[in-house]
Order: C-alpha cells, then sequence, then structure tokens
C-alpha cells in the first residue's frame, strides 16, 4: 500500500507530506533484528496541512489536542518484522485516525416525554409486587 491513503471520501493524505523515521525494534529476536531499522515512525505535520478542508482540520485539531506536539500527530508500528508492513500499519492508522477525529459530530439527542402508559404500567407492577412480598410476612398467622 503506497501512495495516497484515503481519509474519507475523496481526501487523502498526500506523500509528500509524510515523515517517515525507521529505528530498531525492541523486543526478541535473532542475528536479524541487531541490523534492520524495522519499527517505523509516521509524523503527520496536522496544522500545516494543505490536504485537509479546513472545518476538518479545525475538528481534527481540537479532537487530537492531546496527542499532537507542535501540531505534529505521530504514529509508531513495530508489531511486524518487515519495515514494510509497519509502514503500512503505521499509515492505516494514521488514515483511521484523522477519519474518525474528522467525522461530523453526532445529532444532539431529541428529548421526548414518556408515555403514560408506560409509567402506569410500571407503577401497577410495583404495587403487585409490594402486595406479594407483603403477602410473605406472617403477621396475620395466628
Amino acid at each position: 500500500m503506497s501512495g495516497p491513503y484515503i481519509v474519507r471520501g475523496s481526501v487523502s493524505l498526500p506523500e509528500a507530506e509524510l515523515n517517515w523515521r525507521f529505528s530498531r525494534s525492541s523486543g526478541p529476536g535473532g542475528q536479524h533484528v541487531n541490523t534492520s531499522d524495522s519499527q517505523v515512525e509516521l509524523r503527520f505535520d496536522l496544522a500545516k496541512t494543505e490536504a485537509l478542508p479546513e472545518v476538518w482540520k479545525a475538528r481534527a485539531l481540537e479532537r487530537l489536542a492531546g496527542r499532537l506536539v507542535d501540531g505534529v500527530i505521530v504514529v509508531r508500528a513495530s508489531e511486524h518484522r518487515s519495515q514494510w508492513r509497519n509502514r503500512e500499519t503505521a499509515a492505516v492508522r494514521l488514515a483511521a485516525l484523522l477519519a474518525e477525529a474528522t467525522a461530523p459530530p453526532p445529532k444532539p439527542r431529541r428529548a421526548t416525554r414518556i408515555p403514560r402508559g408506560i409509567n402506569e404500567r410500571r407503577l401497577r407492577e410495583k404495587k403487585q409486587r409490594s402486595d406479594t412480598k407483603r403477602g410473605r410476612s406472617g403477621r396475620d398467622w395466628s
């Protein structure tokens, strides 16, 4: 998976705005792991990007404020032994993160009244349960 990564609809992340960094992954491995840079760090400058519409960018900056460092979002991937697969994973994660952060807010809930019949049935059932429990006491047994 190379080239532009689809965020949502026709909006995609251009390869020119993605900064890749590679390093050695931690964890167990053989001789190969000591020489290969398979961990991937993907940086995307959300504050300066021209790829996202302004409304989406503002929404993403607000929602991802805790993850941003100077307007840059960083995604790491190191679960695969292959650098290529880690690149793919990091790019998919970034696209999913931006898709979720740029999604429109949900419609507000419209308050509705509880129908009278439901309330009456609930009170009737409570009364029946109360009568059942009151009937279990041994007060009237003489």
